[in-house]
């Protein structure tokens, strides 16, 4: 087949989470050579009728979509397949409507609330009413329409209602629309989904562990864990595939949310779930990651690799989910 790669254009001055597109197009095209496809590569703006003209000269049967975001924003993240869907080409994971709703927090946040599955409480708004607030500290700030952590520090966390507007108005100022969610203190957990001919496959649970983390550090996966690779977060958040006998209903539990998640949200391809479990062994759903990072050192290809599939397999199914749909 002919498969185009399409991803967004990234200048020097791009963050490290936008440049990693590169690393995903650099491996996605190696795989997709290597299973005998021909390839080509589409950098992507908000010129959408550029992009529109680039594909007709390209002409290809399928699209890979790597596109996280556009003008540096994960607002615009649905532009490009909401495209692919108009010119009726077949392109990899989640539809326009499903990237919308995941990559928007409060869309998300609301749909999952509406099908009984716990999420934490939050409040929204560019002024939001603290004196209304219904749930008690700490809190964390968040960009509605942000992922791969961005926006994501220390700072974040909030114990007291009095820093709280503060906090609020800075991340506002810098990434945009944010919300306010109850923060729950307890481990962290990544449940990664791939699609194969027999449906989806929940792949091995990950929990990012939380090292040496002095006392009143947040125990979060922040941006400097996920990006500045010389920071102490990088190095002291690994995953945890291994777990005792005694926690087999706690995994099987996170699976079978992941699975309604699926459902829930019409994901296809592959997608990834990370919850927040408390002292109580509660599952609450923090985030829903539909088109993960697939660079080769991303938690969901460690996920596949912990599967016993090797990441060409991995790129086989996600084309071979594209193409049935």
């Amino acid at each position: 087949m002919n498969i185009s790669i399409i991803y967004a254009d990234v200048s020097a001055e791009s963050g490290k989470d936008e440049q990693d597109a590169l690393v995903q197009v650099d491996a996605v095209r190696k795989s997709l050579i290597e299973l005998g496809h021909e390839t080509s590569q589409l950098p992507a703006t908000l010129n959408l009728h550029q992009v529109e003209s680039d594909l007709g000269r390209i002409k290809p049967d399928l699209v890979f979509n790597l596109v996280e975001s556009l003008a540096g924003t994960g607002r615009f993240i649905h532009f490009a397949p909401a495209l692919l869907e108009h010119l009726s080409l077949p392109f990899t994971g989640a539809g326009a409507e499903s990237l919308y709703v995941t990559t928007g927090k409060i869309l998300a946040k609301e749909r999952l609330r509406y099908a009984g599955i716990a999420t934490p409480d939050w409040m929204a708004g560019s002024r939001p009413a603290l004196s209304n607030m219904d749930f008690a500290p700490p809190y964390i700030v968040k960009p509605s329409w942000e992922d791969a952590s961005v926006g994501l520090d220390d700072a974040s966390i909030v114990y007291d209602r009095e820093n709280l507007t503060q906090v609020f108005q800075e991340k506002s100022k810098r990434y945009g629309s944010c919300f306010i969610e109850s923060f729950i203190d307890g481990r962290e957990f990544n449940l990664s989904l791939l699609e194969g001919e027999d449906g989806v496959q929940v792949l091995p649970p990950a929990e990012i562990l939380f090292e040496e983390f002095p006392d009143g550090k947040p125990k979060i996966v922040g941006y400097d864990a996920k990006w500045e690779t010389g920071s102490f977060e990088y190095h002291s958040t690994p995953r945890n595939f291994d777990f005792p006998e005694n926690e087999a209903s706690l995994l099987e539990q996170l699976r079978d949310i992941s699975r309604q998640c699926w459902d829930i949200f019409g994901l296809r391809g592959y997608a990834r779930i990370d919850f927040r479990v408390d002292q109580g062994l509660k599952p609450w759903v923090i985030e829903i990651n539909a088109n993960p990072c697939i660079s080769p050192d991303a938690g969901f290809v460690s996920a596949v690799h912990r599967a016993n599939l090797n990441y060409g397999r991995m790129i086989e199914r996600i084309v071979e989910s594209a193409i049935l749909s």
